[in-house]
């Protein structure tokens, strides 16, 4: 019989951890406005705006919500305190980086959000890595 042993986390973890969790949120959010868009939203957009969202690939949309749901749901494990929290993160990072690809290279649309959303994504598996050697996470 193995027996697990966990130490306290420090109050940064859970500010951290609630941090990204709104982050996720806010992505999650923005996929839910773009995937339910009404029609007033419709006519407040460009033609050029509105080309762009109605030629999206259902696989981009489907990368968006993996992605942004992953970050939700690891943020959760994390306030949790729980190991699998690490997969998840891993899953969301390889679909932000395939979603992010696609903004750059097909759409032409890197900015600054682009690169922080990738960076946010490969730091919170580091985080989870680091919270998992201290022994915060069982």
């Amino acid at each position: 019989m193995t027996t697990t042993t966990t130490n306290k986390p420090p109050i940064w973890f859970w500010i951290i951890t609630v941090t990204a969790l709104i982050w996720n949120l806010l992505g999650v959010s923005a996929y839910l406005m773009q995937v339910y868009m009404d029609e007033e939203t419709h006519a407040s957009l460009t033609e050029a705006e509105l080309a762009m969202y109605e030629n999206l690939p259902m696989w981009y949309t489907a990368v968006f919500g993996i992605a942004v749901f992953a970050g939700t749901l690891g943020c959760i494990a994390l306030l949790l305190r729980k190991k699998w929290a690490y997969p998840i993160f891993l899953v969301g990072a390889i679909a932000v980086c395939i979603q992010m690809a696609y903004v750059v290279l097909s759409l032409k649309m890197a900015n600054v959000m682009t690169i922080l959303i990738i960076i946010v994504a490969i730091a919170l598996i580091w985080y989870t890595k680091h919270a998992n050697k201290k022994g915060w996470l069982q």
